[in-house]
């Protein structure tokens, strides 16, 4: 067997060669579009592992005839951007483009994203950032105002089937697979490509060990054991396990949501990011109906930061089962996005007088804060018939609560106290 990996001698050497993500590099489509314009443009490849990231930014550098820089985020400090800049200072004195290359740029933090920032507005590199987090939280909004974002998907069956095809054609000296074997490696590679073609070599060593030109399933299980356990056949990607365990929550299904949790974990997936998304669940789908599943998702993921694996996952799998069964509410969800719709909209109101500060003495002359109700003075603590909202602007009622769990007395105390501003009003009138 060849001493350089599968993976890395498999690497396509052009456009053309590339498996799957059709959706950016077919014939008209954006990616492609911009490997034949000719210039270069700084870019995110937001994707799962194993899906090209790597390689399109190296066939960018040879289309365009460019300097290719890679750093990895996860072993790089400021003293390699630093060597990265003074490299492309020098290519540029030799008339060459450069284009910098940053793998998992989400690990870097804001101050080593924001060292880019100068040099990628000058046009001293290209800047191409790979991530396998949404760029929308991970990257600094400056830099990724300055960057398109792209889009990769996980290789389908047929992607990866094509995959293997062409690698027992090309590189493995006449093996071939059983149609079990193969749909086996398919499965195991669970959407990712770099996968399939790491267990494909570690079959193919096997075979040739024991003198086998044919791959079938019973080499496949001794060679690779837990790899094909932990993923099915249908090759569920990332995303949607984790949208599956989401809308089992939402659906209150404490063994669904169970069943999507221990895929996740079984299959490698970081229960810190498992953590962060329970957290955000409690938020969007339970809300106020039970304020409770908050602290409870809390303290499951730091129950997890002092335990780590595998101890702390239990906090986790118990916080997912309280979350299923809570009462569920998207009122405040859905008054979030209300108002922020709104907002993003809407001209800007001025502050009302009576809701001003007046710190000063020219700002209590001008009336600020002058009319304000002190809602503590008033009976019930409330200041019937008052209005915090802009001059002119009509009650949206954003935030309607559900009748369930403790948002059902927060929606009888909100009934009540519409009921005191209506008389309020029209003792007014």
């Amino acid at each position: 067997m060849k001493t350089t990996p599968l993976a890395e001698r498999m690497r396509p050497q052009t456009l053309d060669d590339v498996i799957g993500q059709q959706h950016i590099l077919g014939p008209g489509k954006p990616l492609r579009v911009a490997f034949e314009s000719g210039e270069p443009h700084s870019m995110i490849l937001w994707g799962p592992p194993g899906v090209g990231k790597t390689t399109l930014a190296r066939l960018m550098a040879d289309s365009f005839q460019a300097d290719f820089i890679a750093l990895s985020a996860v072993l790089s400090g400021v003293k390699d951007i630093r060597e990265a800049v003074e490299r492309a200072e020098l290519s540029r004195a030799m008339g060459r483009r450069t284009i910098l290359f940053v793998d998992e740029v989400h690990r870097f933090n804001k101050s080593q994203q924001d060292a880019f920032l100068p040099h990628v507005e000058s046009g001293l590199f290209t800047f191409i950032g790979a991530t396998t987090e949404n760029p929308s939280f991970e990257v600094n909004s400056a830099l990724l105002s300055r960057a398109a974002v792209y889009v990769l998907k996980s290789l389908d069956e047929n992607d990866l089937g094509a995959m293997v095809d062409r690698a027992a054609h090309e590189e493995l000296e006449g093996i071939a697979f059983t149609p079990d074997a193969k749909a086996m490696l398919v499965a195991s590679a669970d959407g990712d490509g770099r996968k399939l073609l790491n267990n494909l070599e570690i079959a193919a060593r096997a075979a040739q060990a024991k003198k086998q030109n044919e791959i079938d399933a019973d080499l496949l299980k001794a060679c690779l054991g837990d790899a094909l356990r932990r993923f099915d056949k249908g090759g569920d990607n990332f995303y949607d396990q984790i949208s599956a365990l989401h809308k089992s929550v939402r659906g209150s299904s404490p063994d669904g949501a169970l069943y999507w949790f221990c895929r996740m974990i079984d299959g490698g997936a970081d229960p810190r990011y498992l953590a962060r998304r329970i957290v955000r669940m409690a938020w969007e789908d339970i809300g106020l109906a039970d304020p409770r599943a908050m602290t409870i998702v809390n303290e499951a993921a730091a129950t997890y930061e002092r335990l780590g694996s595998p101890e702390g996952e239990l906090a986790l799998g118990q916080a997912v089962i309280y979350l299923a069964m809570a009462a569920k509410s998207n009122a405040g969800y859905k008054a979030y996005n209300q108002a922020r719709a709104f907002v993003a909209k809407d001209k800007s109101h001025t502050v009302p007088e009576h809701l001003r500060n007046a710190p000063t003495k020219l700002m209590k002359e001008l009336g600020y804060g002058k009319l304000y109700r002190y809602a503590h003075d008033e009976p019930d603590a409330y200041a019937a018939g008052e209005t915090y909202l802009p001059d002119g602007m009509a009650e949206p009622h954003w935030y309607e609560p559900t009748p369930r769990g403790l948002e059902g007395k927060i929606g009888e105390k909100l009934n009540y106290l519409r009921q005191l501003d209506r008389e309020a009003r029209k003792k007014q009138k």
